[in-house]
């Protein structure tokens, strides 16, 4: 059976190692490298689904951490599934919640069968693992759904970061255990903190699963852009060359280029649209903050 996403690689620079391709979803084509606005909530704040197509946007992202508090998958599920739900025939990508649960800090506690976790709306407990966060994002209906991984903090103990490695990669068979939607695609997630050898164990056991396609995470979590750089460029070779790669959580300008130039395929961040909402703007010429006192009476269109 053909998988649900497939990637078409057209061109690979041969200086830099960036590349062109196509990732063929349920809901239509995406060409990349492409930036993923990111609907935490089932919508872009600020941004209607058709403004979202005006400005070009091919996929959006959406969090199932938040969704499944509110307002819960059954609503999602019973509307039809996100695309029917925030009105986007468009390709969507879930991520699984990962990031948000470990960014809970003193509010989480991780044991090898999952995340025990206060919520942050009313302080409410909650389980999640692998398949009970499968079984969420195969409600939520999103063309790409990752799988639960534990996002590191920055700076992390070796020895910390190898358990926790280790850990991911089980979840994610897991998760391929439990995953049983054809018309989804499940991706797996790259860990190992800042430790070259950690990423490379990890991309090796990850590809050894065969899942459609493998992202980039615990990266850009706060830590001095050289860094980002080094484990950047040594991770994206490790990645399958026929399938998407993913760099999450990138959004600056710099950033996108530098993720573009290694050779990956999608990037997302809630930063464009979170400045915007607060008056800056990303332009050619530099960041704009429309706020200031000398655009008062600026008329210029552009």
């Amino acid at each position: 059976m053909k998988p649900a996403v497939t990637y078409e690689l057209l061109h690979v620079d041969k200086n830099s190692g960036a590349r062109r391709g196509i990732v063929h979803t349920p809901h239509g084509d995406i060409q990349t490298p492409v930036f993923m606005p990111v609907g935490t909530q089932a919508t872009v704040k600020s941004m209607t689904p058709e403004e979202l197509k005006e400005v070009g946007a091919q996929i959006i992202l959406s969090n199932t951490y938040h969704l499944y508090l509110r307002p819960g998958q059954d609503i999602v599920k019973e509307a039809g599934g996100l695309h029917k739900f925030m009105n986007w025939d468009r390709p969507i990508l879930t991520d699984s919640g990962g990031f948000q649960v470990f960014s809970l800090g003193p509010l989480r506690t991780i044991s090898e069968e999952g995340v025990e976790f206060k919520s942050h709306l009313d302080g409410s407990k909650h389980f999640f693992s692998p398949e009970s966060v499968m079984k969420t994002e195969e409600d939520l209906g999103a063309d790409i759904i990752m799988a639960f991984d534990e996002c590191v903090e920055y700076p992390a103990s070796y020895e910390y970061t190898k358990q926790s490695m280790e850990r991911t990669t089980r979840w994610a068979k897991r998760c391929k255990d439990a995953h049983k939607t054809e018309n989804q695609a499940l991706f797996g997630i790259i860990q190992g903190g800042f430790y070259e050898d950690l990423r490379e164990q990890s991309a090796k056991d990850l590809i050894d699963l065969d899942l459609p396609g493998y992202a980039i995470g615990g990266i850009s979590v706060g830590e001095p852009k050289e860094e980002f750089l080094k484990m950047l460029y040594y991770t994206a070779p490790l990645m399958p060359e026929n399938k998407p790669r993913y760099l999450m959580g990138v959004g600056t300008p710099d950033y996108l280029i530098e993720a573009a130039l290694a050779g990956i395929d999608m990037c997302d961040c809630v930063l464009p649209t979170r400045i915007a909402r607060n008056g800056t703007a990303m332009t050619w010429n530099g960041k704009v903050v429309v706020r200031n006192a000398t655009y008062e009476r600026d008329w210029r269109s552009t």
